[in-house]
Parts: structure tokens; C-alpha cells; sequence
């Protein structure tokens, strides 16, 4: 009896442990339908048409309106590592002074370059102190509730 409940034990904890390890592909971001992509036409639409036709940007052209940008990507995670990316979409919407659409463009992950991050600081003015100067500084800086009153202290 108890040999087969064992057996069962880990053949569970074994299949949990191996589900556990699956690999997970997550969609992120705001991928167009082709179908309402196809109906956006250089000349003939405007701002309003492509908010009813795929919804807002994910993000617009810091200086003026002319650019909106539509991003979604597929990340799979496999375990505890890292998610890597396996697909990106990127559809770039120009538009106008008038605000109506000049081009559509679409980027993937082939033409995404990668940037180094800058590891500098930017220091800050100040002391670095070490654990002992902070706990003696703090002493005598913590207010004593109990003789503490909202119209002010009571007692000696």
C-alpha cells in the first residue's frame, strides 16, 4: 500500500517538476489584425479612421503628431532563464500636417538594433556612511510618543 502511494507521490512531484520546465510563449504589446491593417490607404485615411480601424499607439513621435508606433513582440520563457524574444512587429504610421496617413511601414526584429547601455553614475552630493555611523547617528532622533500630546507634550 504505502509502496504505491510513493510511486504515486513522485510520479506526480516528477510530472509537476517536468510541466514546471515547459517553455511559455507570451504575447506582449498591440498587434494589428492584417484585415484592418490592409484598410489603412496612404492619402485616403486619417487619424479618427486609424483609432477605429487598430485602436490607439502604443507610443507617438516625441516632437508633433506624425509618427504613431504599434509594438508586439513574442517572448518565450523557458524555466528560471531569461524570456528571449523570438518575434518582433513594429508598424510605423505616418501622418501629415492635416493628419492624413503618408505611409505605413512595418519593421521586425531583423532590423532592431541592439544598444550598450551607459554604465556611469551620476554621483550624488552627500556622505557615504557606514552601517555604524548611521546607527550612531540615529540616536536620540526618535520621538518619545508616549508623552506626546496634539496640543503638546505633558510631563517633565
Amino acid at each position: 500500500m504505502y509502496t504505491f502511494v510513493g510511486r504515486l507521490g513522485l510520479a506526480a512531484m516528477l510530472a509537476v517538476g517536468i510541466s514546471a520546465c515547459s517553455d511559455n510563449i507570451d504575447p506582449r504589446g498591440n498587434a494589428p489584425l492584417p484585415d484592418s491593417l490592409a484598410q489603412i490607404q496612404p492619402g485616403r485615411v486619417t487619424r479618427s479612421d486609424v483609432v477605429a480601424l487598430i485602436g490607439t499607439p502604443a507610443t507617438a513621435s516625441l516632437f508633433g503628431d506624425d509618427h504613431w508606433y504599434y509594438i508586439s513582440s513574442h517572448f518565450q520563457t523557458v524555466a528560471f532563464y531569461a524570456p528571449e524574444e523570438l518575434d518582433r512587429q513594429v508598424i510605423i504610421i505616418d501622418f501629415d500636417k492635416a493628419g492624413t496617413v503618408t505611409a505605413v511601414r512595418k519593421l521586425g526584429l531583423e532590423q532592431g538594433k541592439d544598444v550598450t547601455m551607459v554604465a556611469r553614475e551620476t554621483p550624488a552630493p552627500g556622505k557615504e556612511l557606514s552601517l555604524l555611523e548611521q546607527l550612531i547617528g540615529n540616536v536620540g532622533k526618535f520621538n518619545d510618543t508616549a508623552h506626546t500630546r496634539a496640543d503638546g507634550p505633558t510631563g517633565p
